[in-house]
């Protein structure tokens, strides 16, 4: 049995965090639409402008002596939109967590030129730098395995519009195949998007289907592509 989000009833406006859109709630889970921009969790300079900061303020609604708060599960890189899931408890999260590899992600892409085949997947080892730059490496034992499924939907001359399912979850994963392979992703400027054009990064976590932790059924969750994509293509 597959459920989505459609039967969840939105909470009132006053009460929705600026940049995230309440996709599903109930006492174990909160799913969201993150916008792009918007840190998962701080960072050395940001605090309290990210997901984790504003929903925990959500969660509270405004009584600041509340012991609700939400737990990390994964995260979006700050310029990826889409999909993003928090735990309401230290057990949800390790479950979900545990769960994490089978659950099914599909995200979109607007890269610049073509892959030379209309589908295929993408493998190898990543490993990180001392700038926090992902990269592949040739000695397994260097790095970690990644792997990338794409399907090319749609080109132009200069741009393609990709489905893309993530098949592992390594930090940056998608943006550094698709850089590799020649396509960076449109205003990826970390990852070789050096050509002109938009300044927004053209990646969006479209789809996330995960096992509920209390009842285990199969939820579906999905977020709609940001306008700027379809200008784009």
């Amino acid at each position: 049995m597959t459920k989505s989000q459609a039967s969840f009833k939105a909470p009132p406006r006053k009460y929705q965090p600026k940049g995230l859109t309440i996709l599903y709630e109930d006492r174990d889970i909160l799913v969201v639409d993150k916008a792009g921009g918007l840190l998962t969790i701080s960072s050395e300079t940001v605090r309290e402008n990210t997901a984790y900061y504003l929903l925990n303020s959500y969660v509270r609604k405004g009584n600041q002596k509340s012991r609700k708060r939400v737990f990390i599960v994964h995260r979006l890189d700050r310029d990826t939109s889409g999909v993003l899931v928090f735990a309401k408890s230290e057990p949800v999260k390790r479950f979900l967590q545990a769960e994490w590899a089978g659950f099914q992600k599909q995200y979109y892409a607007v890269v610049h030129g073509t892959p030379p085949k209309q589908a295929g997947v993408i493998t190898s080892t990543l490993a990180e730098n001392s700038a926090h730059k992902v990269y592949s490496v040739r000695d397994p034992k260097k790095g970690k395995l990644a792997r990338t499924r794409y399907r090319v939907l749609k080109s132009t001359a200069t741009c393609s519009l990709l489905e893309i399912e993530l098949l592992t979850g390594r930090k940056n994963q998608i943006r550094v195949h698709l850089s590799e392979g020649g396509c960076p992703v449109v205003g990826d400027k970390k990852y070789g998007a050096t050509k002109k054009g938009p300044q927004r990064l053209a990646l969006h976590a479209a789809s996330l289907t995960l096992l509920h932790p209390h009842s285990k059924e199969s939820m579906t969750f999905t977020a709609p592509l940001p306008p700027f994509f379809n200008s784009l293509i």
